[in-house]
């Protein structure tokens, strides 16, 4: 399995992410800056509110750049146990251990990324080909790891 082609795919939608939140935040800025009225408390109750949106995009622009930073740490060389960027195919499915972007498909198929921090890694963290763990009452075997 090709690990450098994951890496540069995740690398990518966080760059995504990050335009993304970039553009919101400045647009909000923008309307920001048109809602100026002689409405008096109304005016300053609606500055207020698109305040919190900018406060609250920009934390999830901050998490975005401490899911690159963590991203950057990871190295696609080639795991023998479940850790931080390892790909691990279970009878379940893959799982890719890196950040928690949700699921992609790379080489026709389909792999959930994953943060360490998931309670599915906590649970297979250390494990190795041909042992098997449980979460929430499933129970898994791990069938190889990259």
């Amino acid at each position: 399995m090709n690990k450098e082609g994951l890496l540069y795919i995740i690398k990518e939608k966080l760059s995504e992410r990050v335009q993304k939140f970039e553009l919101l935040i400045a647009e909000t800025r923008a309307s920001n800056n048109d809602t100026k009225s002689s409405m008096g408390d109304k005016y300053e109750t609606g500055r207020e509110m698109l305040q919190q949106e900018i406060n609250h995009l920009q934390r999830q622009l901050n998490e975005v750049f401490n899911q690159q930073a963590l991203i950057q740490k990871i190295v696609p060389e080639p795991s023998f146990k479940v850790q931080n960027g390892a790909l691990i195919k279970t009878n379940k499915g893959l799982f890719y251990v890196s950040v928690s972007i949700g699921e992609i498909t790379f080489e026709n198929q389909k792999i959930m990324t994953v943060s360490a921090e998931s309670p599915l890694v906590k649970a297979m963290f250390g494990k190795k080909i041909a042992e098997k763990f449980e979460i929430n009452n499933v129970h898994q075997t791990i069938e190889n790891i990259w």
